[in-house]
Parts: structure tokens; sequence; C-alpha cells
């Protein structure tokens, strides 16, 4: 934004203490005029001269004002000058913290996010200030980094489905005696996937927006709805499949909220035993809100793999081969749709094998 040129901040300041100090020096001057001066008569008076104590002519006010007047008027201009120095030097010291900040914002706004200001010192205004710009720098910083990474994987993913569709093509292309029907069903396949993918990034951003619509809902009903939903891949897939819990009732998007206990089920069946697996839904009312939990059966998972498994296409190895792998975006999106409904995911490893997914919502 282009502005008129004005005084700084510091020349305001300085002017200020300068002008401040001015009227101290007038009203002191005022003060000796008014007690003491206007008491000193304007008359020649004679004094007894046997008194040794007061003896000869007692000064008058016309003379008195002769010589206080010049050195009133000196008085001032030191007060002056040393107003605007002593202001501009003090002005100084009190911006130097607001000259680092903006100079932090400067390098921000050039986009260098990993610039910290660090003021040091005790707690003021200026320094509160410069502590929650960097915070709200690091959390840039952060933000720009997942959205970056997000961005690569989301290219890397859709550019996959892609080359896969174009090397299938040639393939039929260069060889017409080629089977027609396995190369549909592969094209089929691949483009299901990348329909799957593209839609997954759209339910992700409409997440992050918030641009929903909030309503009363009860998790137990949508746990339940889930796993009827998903009980085939269950039977499928050789899962048992237990859903029990209270009514649990919150505020949000009906569909969004849907998506995440689906997303959830349907990750327990997948990522399960080969044989005999089991997974558990509950839902609970505790103080202040409600918890959702989806714990599985399954290969031991370390804490470190389990911190990483809400990140955007993380995905095991054994994912990749599956004929339900997904597009790497479930637990991504149900901690957003979390996020978005101001709760929290937990991701805790069983000790027997497998995971506990907890969210915790605001209850109704």
């Amino acid at each position: 934004m282009d502005r008129a040129p004005g005084l700084s901040v510091r020349a305001r300041l300085t002017l200020s203490y300068a002008g401040f100090l001015m009227l101290a020096g007038v009203l002191l001057l005022a003060a000796v005029w008014l007690f003491l001066l206007r008491y000193v008569p304007d008359r020649a008076m004679l004094i007894n001269a046997d008194d040794d104590a007061m003896n000869g002519v007692f000064p008058i006010r016309s003379a008195l004002l002769r010589e206080f007047a010049p050195r009133a008027a000196a008085v001032l201009a030191f007060l002056l000058v040393f107003g605007l120095v002593g202001g501009w030097i003090l002005a100084g010291r009190m911006l130097a913290p607001l000259t680092r900040i903006t100079g932090a914002t400067r390098l921000a706004s050039a986009g260098a996010l990993s610039h910290r200001i660090r003021l040091p010192g005790r707690k003021d205004e200026f320094r509160e200030l410069a502590d929650a710009f960097d915070t709200m720098l690091g959390r840039l910083e952060e933000h720009l980094a997942e959205q970056r990474r997000f961005a690569a994987n989301a290219s890397h993913e859709l550019r996959t489905p892609l080359a896969v569709s174009k090397a299938l093509i040639d393939v039929a292309r260069s060889d017409p005696d080629h089977d027609s029907g396995e190369v549909i069903e592969r094209l089929h396949a691949v483009n299901t996937r990348a329909i799957d993918l593209t839609e997954a990034l759209l339910l992700l951003g409409r997440a992050e927006q918030r641009t929903f619509t909030r309503e009363d809902v009860d998790l137990s009903l949508l746990a339940e709805e889930a796993a009827e939903t998903l009980l085939p891949l269950a039977e499928k897939r050789g899962v048992a499949l237990e859903t029990h819990g209270d009514i649990t009732p919150t505020t949000g998007s009906h569909a969004l909220l849907l998506q995440l206990t689906t997303n959830l089920v349907q990750n327990a069946i997948v990522h399960n035993l080969p044989d005999r697996g089991r997974v558990w839904v509950r839902t609970d009312v505790r103080p202040g809100g409600v918890v959702l939990t989806v714990e599985n059966s399954g290969k031991r998972i370390s804490p470190e793999l389990a911190s990483t498994l809400t990140e955007p296409f993380r995905r095991g190895a054994e994912r990749l081969h599956t004929d339900h792998g997904g597009v790497g975006l479930g637990l991504a999106i149900v901690r957003t749709i979390a996020h978005a409904h101001d709760g929290t995911l937990t991701l805790t490893p069983r000790p027997a094998g497998g995971l506990l997914v907890t969210v915790e919502l605001p209850g109704a």
C-alpha cells in the first residue's frame, strides 16, 4: 500500500518529549512568578539601617525581571535542546525492538520464514509482540513445508496412474493383436484409482477450509452405519467386526464425520491379520466431549511409524500390494476432519499388534 510520507515515530516521540519538557519548564517559571515575584514590591523601599540583617534598599520587581528574564529564556532554550537530543536518543532505545521486528517482517514478506527475532530481555509489550511473531513464523513455516510436501506427493501420485494409462495405450497401439479386454480392465482399474485419489484430495481440501454446515450428529449411529457398509469387506477378509458404545452426540458435518468413521474402520479391516483378525469400534461419552475408538489386531507397529501414518500418502510397503490399498490419504483425511471439528486424533500401537485409534470431539 502506497502512503504519503510523514514523520517517523521516533521523530514524533522526540517532539513529544521535548514539548513535555518545555511545558514543565514554563509551568515552573509560572509558579515562580505567581508565588514569588508577585510579592516583590514594584517601588523601592528603604530598610532600617540599624538592622544588620537587612541593610540597604530592597530590590523592586522590575529590576528582578530584567535580571531573571534572560536567564529564564536561556534555561528554556537549554531545555529545548536537551529535550530534542535526549528525546531522540531515548526514543531510539525504546524503538530498537520495533526496528528488529520490522526487519523480521520484511524478511518474512520476502519468503525467509526461517528467520526468528528472539528478542532478549524481560517480558514487556515489545517482547510479547516479538514472541507472538516468532510463533506465527514457526507455524507458517511448518504449514508451508507441509503444503509443499503434499503438493509434491499429490503430483507424484496423480502422475503415476496417468503414466500407467499412457503405457497401456501405447502397448495396445503397438500390438493390435493384444487382448483388448485385458487392457480395458487394467485401464479401468487405473482410472478408478485416479478418480478415488482426486475425490480424496477434494475432500481433504474441503475439510481444511471448514466450509461445511454444522448439525447435531450421533457418532454411535455413524459407527454402526460404517460397520454395516464395510461388513462385506470384513467377511471377505475373515475379520470379525464388533461395534458397541453409548449415544455420543456432537456437532459437525454428518458427511465428513461419516467419512472419518468409514476411513478408520476400513483401515482397521484392511491392515489386519491375514486370518482371524478382529476390529473393535466403540463410542463413549467423557466430560466435555465424545470419543470414537477403533482398535484392530495386526502386525506390530513401532511408535515412530505410528506417528507418521497421518501424513499424506504415507503407506507401508504391505499396503501397495493389496486389492484395497487405498490412495494413502485415509488417516490424513481423518486427522484433517478431526481438526476441522476442533477435535484430536491419537494413534497408539497395541502391544499385541495392530493399532488403537482414538478421536476426541467436543460434545453437543
